[in-house]
């Protein structure tokens, strides 16, 4: 059988050595993450008013990926941290019109750190701009509370590897909250959709091949993408 077919919208690099000027880039280790578990793993343009239901078809699946902040406006406030970086108005655009209508639509999806962020945006929650104590290389167990068998995982637990300065403060309609750090931070949530759908704040991709679970929820996501292929 074919691999299914994972869209991952690619952020915006301002240059990379290979291009050497303006790039759009998908990290590597979250496209290996998802070769690994199966899937095609396939970068999209972020560009304005784009029409999804016409570049999404032979998609199977959609992976919001992590990246830079989200412009705090977004979530109906003005920027109040000197920390809040690389904030690029067309890539919440796109992002949040790709994860609405992915969920709308019975598309599964995974989101991933910012992409859980601009998913809990989207749907009228908010963050926190910086955190008091930012989860910078920082690598903790995380305990999943429930939906264990639907992430597909064999151990509840998780070492998660996280890298960001912001999180979700108000918990947005229609995400119910199944994982929390030590400290109490939304790590992991399910989101009320058609079709499978979950966020997690850390990176799976960072250690899919030495953490089994890291694996198994690629493995999972990609097979729900599978159903997904196969019914349409």
């Amino acid at each position: 059988m074919s691999r299914p077919r994972i869209a991952i919208l690619a952020r915006f690099a301002e240059n990379t050595s290979a291009t050497r000027y303006a790039a759009i880039v998908t990290a590597r280790r979250l496209a290996e993450g998802v070769w690994a578990a199966g899937g095609e793993p396939l970068s999209m343009l972020a560009v304005s008013g784009s029409d999804w239901a016409d570049r999404l078809r032979g998609i199977d699946g959609v992976l919001m990926p992590g990246g830079a902040d989200i412009n705090p406006k977004t979530y109906g406030q003005e920027i109040s941290s000197e920390h809040v970086y690389d904030v690029d108005d067309l890539a919440d655009e796109a992002d949040i019109s790709l994860v609405k209508y992915a969920l709308d639509n019975g598309i599964p999806v995974l989101a991933i750190c910012r992409g859980l962020q601009i998913t809990n945006a989207a749907l009228g929650g908010t963050l926190v701009q910086h955190m008091d104590a930012p989860h910078q290389h920082h690598v903790a167990p995380v305990t999943i509370e429930k939906y264990v068998d639907e992430l597909g995982l064999n151990s509840a637990t998780v070492e998660a590897s996280c890298y960001h300065h912001q999180m979700i403060d108000q918990v947005a309609p229609g995400l119910e909250v199944i994982g929390r750090s030590a400290e109490g931070y939304v790590e992991a949530v399910k989101i009320d959709a058609p079709a499978w759908a979950f966020g997690v704040q850390w990176h799976p991709e960072d250690n899919y091949d030495t953490n089994a679970p890291q694996l198994e929820l690629f493995k999972r996501f990609v097979s729900e993408a599978a159903t997904y292929a196969a019914k349409n």
